[in-house]
C-alpha cells in the first residue's frame, strides 16, 4: 500500500513532464499531426474549401475594408474580408485579384 501511494506522485510528475513533447509532435504550431502532413497551413478540410482563388467572384457574406492604408495595404485598392481572410478585389465585378492573407497576419 505504501509503495502505491509513493509511486502515484512520481507517475503523475512523469506524465506532466511528457506533455510538452506530445504537443511538439504537431510541428510546434498547435497543428494536429494529420493536418500538419497536408501542407495547407493547418486548415481543416471544410475550411480549406472556403478560401477564394484568383478570378473567383465573392458573394454572400463579406466586409469591405474601409481605410486599407491603416493596415499597411494599398489605399487605392479595394479589399474584402471573408471569414478570416483578406482579398484584394475588383470593386465592380467582386472578382478576386489576389489573396492577401489571414486577418491575424494583417493585424500584427
Amino acid at each position: 500500500m505504501r509503495k502505491t501511494i509513493l509511486l502515484s506522485p512520481i507517475l503523475a510528475a512523469a506524465l506532466l513532464a511528457l506533455a510538452p513533447l506530445s504537443a511538439a509532435a504537431g510541428g510546434g504550431k498547435g497543428c494536429p499531426p494529420g493536418l500538419a502532413k497536408k501542407q495547407n497551413g493547418c486548415l481543416p478540410p471544410g475550411q480549406a474549401q472556403k478560401v477564394y482563388g484568383r478570378g473567383d467572384v465573392i458573394g454572400g457574406d463579406y466586409i469591405v475594408i474601409g481605410n486599407p492604408g491603416r493596415y499597411g495595404l494599398d489605399p487605392n485598392e479595394s479589399y474584402y474580408r471573408v471569414g478570416d481572410y483578406i482579398y484584394r478585389v475588383d470593386p465592380d465585378t467582386r472578382k478576386v485579384l489576389n489573396l492577401i492573407g489571414a486577418v491575424a497576419a494583417i493585424l500584427n
